[in-house]
């Protein structure tokens, strides 16, 4: 996710809730092209130019765009009620992070975690760190003062132009995430992770089947119509389900 530059907020000032954005009618912007511009660079540009959630997120104060798909997944599920202890993996530039502080309010925590260095959010712990490293779930247990409530993954790889090899790349991230998950979860938790539909995601449904009461799929209309991106909502965790056959 590209980092949009930003204002934080404090924890204890919950706003109204932010929706998406409106629909505008303004002419589309034309970018054309460069000679050392690749077109690819031009086309990313043009997107971003005409994106009306680019423009929101901006307005707003956001990090990134990618802030208002959790927005609509918080909308339609219920995610982030006052007071809840929530983790972002992945959390850089830290779009997710700051919608999540804004509507857990100030009795609530979330800790913020990626490889990539972030800049600091009110209200949030943010943790540089991987989510591979085997100290990583107790580490976040420690920011929090127990177990979460919710663990929130938007992770993505770079991408490398073979779809199989993202899909698998972004597979293994999801698998990460939910590791890390059933290590800080409470009895009863969420966890919502992204992943791309491909096929090879297979065994980590299976596996959030188990472990979870509840499995939902989602594409929230702020996720690009042409990008393969969707995500898991897992709800009422079972602790040691992850396990069973």
């Amino acid at each position: 996710m590209a980092g949009e530059g930003g204002r934080s907020r404090d924890r204890g000032r919950r706003g109204p809730k932010k929706s998406g954005p409106p629909v505008t009618r303004n002419a589309a912007v034309k970018v054309r092209s460069a000679r050392r511009r690749k077109p690819s660079s031009t086309e990313w540009l043009s997107r971003q130019l005409n994106d009306p959630y680019v423009a929101q997120a901006r307005r707003l104060g956001y990090r990134s765009r990618a802030a208002f798909k959790l927005i609509e997944l918080d909308g339609r599920f219920r995610l982030l009620l006052p007071g809840r202890r929530v983790v972002d993996l992945g959390c850089a530039p830290g779009g997710w992070t700051q919608v999540a502080v804004e509507r857990v309010g100030a009795r609530g925590t979330v800790v913020g975690v990626d490889l990539m260095e972030s800049a600091p959010i009110a209200g949030a712990t943010i943790l540089r760190a991987d989510v591979h490293d085997a100290g990583v779930a107790a580490a976040i247990k420690a920011e929090l003062g127990g177990s979460a409530d919710v663990v929130l993954s938007d992770m993505a790889p770079s991408t490398t132009g073979h779809a199989a090899t993202d899909h698998l790349r972004i597979v293994a991230l999801a698998e990460a995430a939910f590791a890390v998950a059933s290590e800080i979860l409470k009895p009863g938790g969420t966890f919502v992770g992204k992943v791309f539909q491909g096929g090879a995601e297979g065994p980590l449904l299976a596996q959030l089947k188990r472990a979870f009461a509840e499995l939902r799929h989602a594409k929230p209309p702020a996720s690009r119509a042409q990008s393969a991106e969707t995500y898991v909502v897992a709800k009422g965790f079972r602790r040691g389900g992850q396990a069973s056959q």
